[in-house]
């Protein structure tokens, strides 16, 4: 079994009837983000889930089992997005469609300050009229921690140019 690649990759697919030949493979592995206190109150105020863990530094020193504030766990989610963009492209695509999640789990507080990359496979490939219906797991990877902030299978539609 192949070991999987600490240096920051990005696939490209020519064409979408391609993808089921992916299905098992890793796709990318994206750069090392800062999530940054700044995102985090900007998170918090666009939600309006202003939780003292997450904002309030002083009383997170005190009283939260992490000593600092930690992000939204949703706020690491909704980079799966553009974690995906990241990691591949598939050439011929004529509109993709974020379609849902499927088991979602967060392992791991996300500190103010750290540092979290992405690194994408694709689980499974169905054909769907001028398209095709697929599943990437993305696991949300944190700077110098065993375990992984989340790990989601997030599932998406792409249709291809016509020929």
């Amino acid at each position: 079994m192949e070991q999987p690649t600490n240096t920051p990759y990005s696939t490209t697919i020519p064409n979408l009837s391609d993808l089921p030949n992916y299905i098992g493979k890793e796709l990318g592995l994206t750069e090392w983000m800062t999530i940054a206190q700044e995102r985090i109150n900007q998170f918090a105020e666009a939600t309006e889930d202003r939780q003292w863990i997450h904002i309030d530094k002083e009383k997170s020193a005190a009283f939260s089992p992490y000593k600092e504030t930690v992000a939204h766990g949703f706020l690491v989610l909704s980079l799966a997005s553009k974690i995906s963009y990241d990691a591949f492209s598939i050439e011929n695509i004529a509109m993709g469609v974020n379609y849902g999640l499927d088991k979602v789990r967060f392992p791991n507080a996300t500190k103010s300050g750290s540092q979290l990359r992405g690194r994408v496979s694709l689980v499974e490939c169905d054909p769907i009229p001028g398209g095709a219906k697929y599943k990437m797991k993305i696991v949300f990877e944190l700077k110098g921690e065993e375990k992984p902030a989340c790990v989601a299978e997030f599932i998406a539609i792409a249709y291809s140019t016509p020929a």
